[in-house]
């Protein structure tokens, strides 16, 4: 199977209703934000769901999620020397983990197990997410009824008392890249980048929590950039610059469509005469 024959850039917005999307554990888990007060999402996270969402769909991945762990290795070491010994060459480690493992095929892994250090650079890249407006966040005191240490007869143990964080409202916007140049060092293929899309359009499935209630975050819009061949008619960074985001709303955004967010046209047609495709899907 030959590997990723154009390369791909995305943009993805997604909301977030009354959740936290990604907790500070610095912070006391608060919803992650900037000194002005845009709301953040970590690459690291939006990799992790994206983990989830490959396995969901019957996909072997490495980096597991604990509460996930399907195949009985409680750690990256145990996973990784189930696999290899100290006597499998470098170079077929990192071939073996690629074929095996779609996620040390999309976005690459550091392997230090074994007394030995094995970098891949993996071809997919996404930034995190940052929220098109300031985001406001909401603190909400909250009791349980029972103690959950030890108590005097008639007394609240200090536990009942607790914190919860959220945001009221927010849009999101996450781009990321797919790179032909090293998706030949791992063995990415066309197949391979439309499970990311397929992953990246069903991104918070099976993903709720207390802090992400079901239905609190849904991907809104993705635009899917493919172009003529490997290197690219035009950079990243143009692509991703071609969707404009204009705001609607008076106030704070409370909906998806307090915003309009469209393509620049005029930039995009020179693009598409040079071999530049564009999917949108909502």
């Amino acid at each position: 199977m030959s590997t990723l024959s154009k390369k791909i850039d995305f943009v993805l917005f997604f909301s977030v209703n009354g959740a936290n999307p990604n907790g500070d554990p610095l912070m006391g888990n608060t919803p992650r934000s900037d000194y002005d007060g845009y709301g953040e999402v970590s690459d690291v996270a939006i990799k992790r769901k994206l983990r989830n969402r490959f396995q969901d769909t019957g996909h072997e991945i490495f980096v597991k999620s604990q509460e996930r762990i399907d195949d009985g290795f409680s750690s990256l070491e145990a996973r990784f020397t189930n696999k290899f010994n100290d006597k499998v060459s470098t170079e077929d480690v990192v071939k073996e983990s690629c074929e095996t493992w779609l996620d040390v095929r999309a976005f690459g892994q550091v392997m230090t197990f074994q007394k030995r250090s094995i970098g891949i650079r993996g071809p997919v890249s996404i930034s995190r997410g940052k929220s098109l407006d300031v985001v406001d966040v909401i603190t909400m005191q909250i009791t349980r009824s029972t103690n959950g240490m030890n108590a005097e007869v008639g007394k609240r143990s200090s536990d009942t008392m607790g914190t919860k964080y959220f945001v009221e409202y927010g849009v999101y916007k996450v781009c990321g890249s797919i790179n032909c140049y090293f998706a030949e060092k791992t063995g990415f293929t066309d197949e391979d980048a439309e499970l990311v899309k397929e992953a990246l359009k069903t991104l918070f499935e099976n993903d709720m929590s207390s802090a992400r209630p079901e239905g609190s975050m849904a991907v809104e819009r993705l635009y899917w950039f493919t172009h003529p061949n490997k290197s690219g008619c035009t950079s990243t960074a143009h692509v991703h610059n071609l969707v404009e985001v204009k705001h609607l709303a008076e106030g704070a955004p409370r909906s998806f469509d307090d915003y309009e967010i469209t393509l620049n046209e005029d930039k995009l047609a020179s693009y598409k005469a040079d071999g530049l495709t564009v999917e949108i899907i909502e």
